[in-house]
């Protein structure tokens, strides 16, 4: 149990507190062991984890993406230490949308697809982008991103394409009539990333696959 820490989410895979860290307060996420895998298979892949996630948020962090800063990972324990960010989710935000001018509008979209940009020209795939994952920092309207649990490492435009599809679903799903925020988002990607044609055009393939698994069911 870490000392003083204060239990915010469970969920499949970690806890996540809150804790004193040095002269902060800490985000800490714990990987608990899976008690259906042998002790040292888990202890092994568990471990790997953790070093992927600090990895992809140091990697995003160097690269100009504005993420939770990370100071320690303690890997006998399988946690990471991380900045304590407050801000309000882009999934709030958007609930809100309706009382935002449209200049606030374009400021949003300009900063996801910017940021979204960065972290896959680092080759970082975030494997989770939801809109639950992305905040705005009370201190200064950054755009964060967060939550790099999923995260890993690839060059592949199908990969990054299936991150942006999962973010694409999570608009679709989650905020009704939200069409064309994600389309200004994919524009500002497409314009801040040398790379994006293969990307985007993966994206379409992506779309179809998906629209064939929901009419097979």
């Amino acid at each position: 149990m870490i000392e003083n820490a204060v239990l915010i989410k469970q969920g499949a895979e970690a806890r996540v507190y809150t804790a004193p860290f040095l002269t902060r307060t800490a985000i800490i996420k714990e990987r608990f062991p899976k008690t259906y895998r042998h002790p040292i298979l888990d202890n092994k892949l568990t471990t790997r984890r953790v070093t992927q996630e600090a990895r992809c948020l140091f990697k995003c962090y160097r690269s100009g993406v504005d993420t939770p800063v990370l100071y320690f990972v303690d890997i006998e324990n399988n946690a990471i230490y991380m900045e304590f960010v407050k801000g309000k989710t882009l999934k709030d935000l958007i609930s809100e949308m309706g009382e935002w001018s449209s200049s606030k509008y374009e400021e949003l979209t300009t900063k996801i697809g910017v940021a979204l940009a960065k972290m896959h020209s680092a080759d970082v795939i975030h494997g989770d982008l939801t809109t639950s994952n992305l905040l705005l920092r009370e201190s200064n309207n950054s755009l964060v991103v967060i939550d790099f649990g999923l995260s890993y490492i690839s060059s592949l435009p199908e990969d990054k394409a299936v991150d942006l599809y999962v973010l694409e679903k999570t608009f679709l799903s989650t905020h009704p009539n939200s069409e064309s925020m994600f389309t200004s988002i994919l524009d500002i990607y497409k314009n801040n990333y040398k790379a994006s044609k293969d990307i985007l055009s993966k994206l379409a393939e992506v779309r179809l696959r998906g629209r064939k698994r929901s009419m097979v069911g």
